[in-house]
């Protein structure tokens, strides 16, 4: 049986030190794992630091490990960020931020696009999804999520090769799957409920995006999102 994981964002890197777990990760580790002194565990920084601790004493509200090894857990390359609209359901976004955490997404990018309906990220609860669906999925590196920006702006920053947008208006496209071999890191573009708009899309062609297709139905947003990131990732 594999080690529970846990998260702490700030770890010591020497063998010996100690480490403090809050509240809820010692409730989980003390009454639901039924975990005591001696027994081992995995905590992460969510960048790629992983230790070996040792439960050195529990109590009700906070636990003390000690450090017994220390390992870098080289990063899953190569890089796939993707720049997705948000979405009128909440739930529905952060189901996103789930599963695209557990197939070892690298960036998520939340786009404000002409059609988006503007809704308020939290990003406390955004990064506790994060947190959450990596320890389950026992990954060692968090996603970078960053705050909502316009389109229109955010594509004036973007640099490097491997830049695709999926959208469903007619036209010449390339199939993703066809085109994910391609060496290199990738981004990925995918609109919101109503898909982009023309203009959106010929600013993102201007930039060099290149339109691909993921598949002769059409998706939701936050299944879009996957798919995309499936194929980029296991292709």
């Amino acid at each position: 049986m594999s080690l529970p994981f846990f998260y702490v964002e700030k770890v010591p890197t020497e063998t010996g030190a100690l480490v403090e777990l809050d509240e809820n990760a010692t409730r989980h580790l003390v009454q639901v794992l039924r975990k005591r002194s001696g027994d081992s565990i995995i905590i992460t920084d969510g960048g790629g630091t992983m230790l070996l601790a040792e439960l050195a004493e529990s109590q009700k509200k906070k636990s003390t490990v000690v450090v017994k090894g220390v390992e870098i857990i080289p990063e899953s390359l190569p890089r796939i960020t993707i720049a997705i609209s948000l979405l009128k359901n909440v739930s529905r976004f952060e189901w996103f931020l789930e599963k695209a955490t557990e197939t070892g997404v690298y960036e998520i990018i939340p786009l404000l696009c002409e059609r988006t309906e503007k809704i308020h990220l939290r990003p406390e609860r955004s990064k506790n999804i994060l947190v959450s669906a990596m320890l389950q999925s026992q990954q060692y590196r968090l996603p970078r999520l960053g705050s909502p920006v316009n389109y229109r702006e955010w594509l004036k920053t973007v640099q490097g090769d491997n830049l695709f947008i999926a959208h469903c208006v007619e036209g010449d496209k390339q199939k993703l799957g066809d085109i994910a071999r391609l060496e290199g890191n990738k981004l990925i573009c995918i609109g919101p409920e109503g898909d982009f708009t023309p203009e959106e899309i010929n600013a993102a062609a201007e930039r060099g995006f290149t339109p691909v297709s993921l598949g002769n139905t059409r998706l939701r947003t936050e299944t879009a999102g996957i798919a995309a990131v499936v194929l980029l990732r296991l292709l």
